[in-house]
């Protein structure tokens, strides 16, 4: 069983401090014990009984509360790992000085774990002389800095500033996480073992549609696509992501195509293989779709009490991917299946890798155990990889950027 680190989460006084409650809960999801520090202007964003239902445990504030235990110092002596975010530029200029006149402060400074803030402000602020020397003086400790990014800002600004999205931080603060030694010496920043490589990602749930109205579809949420799209550009990827109608969004910095059908799906992962190094189909894409599409809505006073459909096969996307891959090529492909038994559900894998040729192939149970649902549409994934041999050689269980990162690792 996994044994939960212990992740400070520190969050200062900007308005992207509601983003900061999906950081947690995603922490909180992947098995972590979270402890949430918030500062007094972070506490006028955001309310403390939120961030204790979220994080399961008090959030810290006060300098001086717990002093018998010397909780300024022991909160930083404790963790594993410290993400702020937001990090305003107040908040770096403090780090980069070494001000200790808050909780945050203080706690980061009696800590060795590795640090990662996310950064936001409005753009003046971020490129201001003082806030460049002081991201660079951070950087130089081995901080790792992730963003900021560019889009809508607070008002009617728009620009450089803008918090980047809870899970390329959780992934990139994971990342760091997974390669910090049992000794507590920090990264320098994450581990790019995939800089410069060109990786293209399918996610989502295909749609087949019936008429203008209707559409046959899949459960699939793009999550876990995503979550791999995020975590591939936070090792430093250049990432291209192929998204079929996905419920979850994608950051600004990902190169998005956007499809709806299997055979626009296959369209796209076709044209952008080429020029891919790594490719990743993790989309649900459907088996069968209408051998015709009505002009005009089906209506029922016309079909009866019965409607019959003709469906034709859709091509296989991962099969062709990879009859057609070049030398060096990597190839991963997902198997998400309904099978309760874990040497059958193992076996259909085996079967799956045969027929679609693949490096890789991701299996995951998906459906539902003990009335709740596992696989589609959730925030976590239990997944076995098995190599072209059938071979098993990772397993991952956990959010799905924790998955996400483990499926990278065999690439790395």
């Amino acid at each position: 069983m996994k044994t939960p680190r212990t992740i400070v989460v520190g969050i200062t006084g900007g308005i992207a401090a509601y983003k900061a409650v999906n950081i947690v809960r995603a922490f909180v999801l992947n098995g972590d014990s979270v402890h949430v520090i918030a500062t007094a202007a972070a506490l006028r964003f955001i309310g403390k009984p939120t961030l204790e239902a979220i994080s399961r445990n008090p959030v810290h504030t006060d300098l001086y509360e717990g002093v018998a235990e010397v909780r300024h110092v022991a909160i930083g002596q404790g963790a594993d790992l410290i993400v702020v975010a937001p990090a305003t530029a107040n908040s770096i200029a403090k780090l980069a000085v070494g001000l200790a006149d808050d909780l945050l402060g203080n706690t980061i400074l009696a800590s060795r774990a590795p640090l990662v803030i996310a950064p936001a402000m409005h753009t003046e602020m971020w490129t201001n002389p003082a806030t460049v020397a002081n991201v660079a003086v951070l950087r130089s400790r081995g901080v790792t800095i992730v963003g900021p990014g560019v889009g809508r800002l607070t008002g009617t600004d728009s620009g450089t500033g803008r918090m980047e999205e809870p899970e390329t931080i959780v992934a990139v603060a994971l990342a760091v996480l997974d390669r910090t030694s049992p000794a507590g010496e920090a990264a320098a920043s994450v581990l790019h073992d995939l800089t410069g490589r060109r990786v293209l990602i399918s996610a989502g749930g295909t749609r087949e549609p019936l008429d203008p109205v209707r559409f046959l579809g899949n459960r699939s949420s793009g999550r876990q696509g995503v979550a791999l799209a995020q975590a591939a550009l936070a090792r430093g990827a250049v990432v291209t992501l192929v998204a079929a109608n996905l419920e979850v969004p994608v950051p600004t910095s990902i190169t998005t195509v956007m499809v709806t059908s299997a055979l626009e799906m296959q369209e796209a992962m076709t044209t952008a293989a080429s020029a891919a190094d790594v490719i990743i189909m993790a989309a649900a894409v459907a088996d069968y779709r209408p051998t015709a599409v009505q002009h005009g809505k089906i209506k029922k006073e016309e079909a009866g009490d019965t409607l019959t459909l003709e469906l034709v096969k859709n091509p296989d996307i991962l099969a062709g991917l990879s009859a057609t891959s070049r030398p060096g090529q990597v190839i991963i492909g997902f198997a998400a299946e309904t099978e309760a038994d874990a040497d059958r559900l193992l076996n259909l894998g085996r079967e799956k890798i045969s027929r679609k040729g693949c490096d890789f192939l991701v299996v995951n149970r998906v459906g539902y155990v003990d009335g709740e649902t596992v696989g589609f549409g959730t925030e976590r994934n239990t997944v076995t990889v098995l190599d072209r041999h059938g071979v098993i050689v990772n397993e991952a269980a956990g959010s799905k950027m924790s998955v996400a990162n483990c499926i990278l690792d065999l690439i790395g």
